[in-house]
């Protein structure tokens, strides 16, 4: 007999489209009545739906009634919104937006001196205005160059809790106006990172979570090897990064994902919805990936106090080594 995860009276959350909701199994049956080796499919109620709504689902799209997932349902339902609301604006704000980038980008140019702390502390309006800026203020005409593209492509939305988006502009602030870099090799590395949040998965998930896991991981270790130089540096870390490219980079065991940190791996987060609009995935891996990808931020918020503990020098030092 097929083996099954869940049981008829079961609470559990229940994916209809993008988001989860509170379900109940009310039924089981395997999909295929005379193979009693074939998948479970569940009857399932979502909580305050009418019972038209009722569905019979296949495993892939439940998931267990635990803290995590319910913390993981609210965050993309809160994403969500967030998106309607943005669908919503108003015409002329795309044009706004883009003036908005193109700021963002004068001010990295001119190397403004002004120490963040003599700021005004960022507005929660301009966390969201830097975060979709993509911590990418001098790569604006690929931005425009993929702008078409990502209209035609359904694109993934991470889950990209407060704290998160407060460090990537923590993070903005201190290289672009401060003119500092990341200290670097760091003392928790990319790989350091999604090898921790592994260890830290493994005993909750079945067989098949454990598979999309691992892909999600070396995608991200992928992405960041090929787009770091490209895409994840502001302009006054490129020196450090010749230097550590010379240095490190060339030997076994340090590539990127061996040498930088949480800072740099945020900022691949912020820019991996673009990115993988210009993949050609499945909806359902879309979907699965969406998933594991909030997952991990989530994760990463719950312990930013652990990896974001890095120390920023003035990049002038990283001049006068050279």
């Amino acid at each position: 007999m097929a083996p099954t995860n869940y049981a008829k009276d079961e609470k559990v959350l229940c994916f209809h489209h993008d988001i989860l909701y509170e379900a109940k199994i009310l039924d089981l049956r395997h999909k295929d009545a005379s193979d009693k080796k074939s998948p479970f499919e569940y009857l399932v109620h979502y909580k305050g739906w009418k019972n038209t709504w009722d569905d019979w689902v296949l495993e892939d799209r439940l998931r267990k009634w635990s803290d995590e997932n319910r913390e993981l349902a609210a965050n993309i339902r809160r994403e969500a919104e967030a998106s309607l609301r943005a669908k919503n604006v108003k015409p002329g704000t795309k044009k706004r937006a883009m003036s908005e980038r193109s700021s963002v980008r004068d001010s990295e140019e001119r190397g403004n001196s002004v120490s963040a702390r003599g700021n005004k502390r960022v507005r929660e309006n301009d966390i969201e205005r830097i975060t979709q800026a993509r911590t990418r203020a001098d790569h604006l005409s690929l931005e425009n160059l993929l702008e078409e593209v990502f209209q035609a492509r359904p694109s993934i939305r991470i889950v990209m809790p407060d704290n998160i988006k407060s460090l990537i502009v923590d993070d903005w602030e201190r290289v672009t106006k401060n003119g500092s870099v990341v200290q670097l090799p760091a003392t928790k590395t990319v790989y350091d990172i999604l090898q921790d949040w592994r260890a830290e998965e493994l005993p909750k998930r079945h067989h098949v979570d454990v598979s999309v896991m691992d892909e999600v991981i070396a995608g991200l270790s992928e992405y960041f090897e090929v787009v770091l130089d490209k895409l994840l540096l502001y302009r006054y870390e490129r020196q450090q990064y010749r230097v550590l490219k010379k240095k490190y980079m060339g030997q076994k065991d340090k590539s990127p994902i061996h040498v930088y940190g949480g800072e740099h791996l945020i900022r691949l987060l912020s820019l991996l919805p673009e990115l993988l609009a210009q993949t050609n995935m499945e909806y359902k891996s879309t979907g699965r990936s969406h998933e594991e990808l909030s997952k991990f931020s989530i994760w990463l918020s719950r312990n930013s106090e652990k990896y974001f503990t890095t120390q920023y020098i003035s990049a002038t030092e990283i001049e006068e080594e050279t």
